[in-house]
């Protein structure tokens, strides 16, 4: 299957696996899906995820985070999308819900939160907002 926009796709089978309060969602696998959901597994948003082989693909097996029946991700947006990319310096970069929520953006640093971004000092492509 051949998919115009990955991380569009890999936000939408979170999502909807939330909506069905699944505890288990998989995804075919990818370096930057990896490294989106590895800043996710960091800040808390998701249990974890491992890459397996099924059917001689790769794929990720996302464990998805609840917390009193509730799923963690109330809401998860793509931001940057093929048709519009979005790019922001971090100087630029508004708090996602007043610092509750956080952004993650691919930087020539690599793929990191909003507040590793500060941090670093660095900006780039705003990829999705999550809270």
């Amino acid at each position: 299957m051949n998919l115009s926009d990955p991380i569009g796709d890999l936000i939408t089978r979170i999502r909807n696996a939330h909506m069905r309060h699944k505890a288990l969602v998989t995804s075919p696998a990818s370096k930057l899906r990896e490294r989106l959901l590895t800043v996710l597994v960091d800040e808390g948003y998701i249990r974890s995820f491992e890459t397996v082989e099924k059917e001689g693909r790769r794929e990720l097996e996302i464990q998805l985070k609840y917390y009193e029946g509730a799923p963690v991700i109330t809401n998860i947006a793509r931001v940057s999308k093929p048709g519009r990319r979005v790019y922001s310096s971090i100087k630029d970069l508004g708090l996602v819900r007043n610092g509750l929520g956080i952004a993650i953006l691919s930087t020539p640093k690599g793929v990191m939160s909003d507040s590793a971004a500060r941090a670093q000092n660095v900006g780039g492509e705003v990829l999705c907002k999550v809270y």
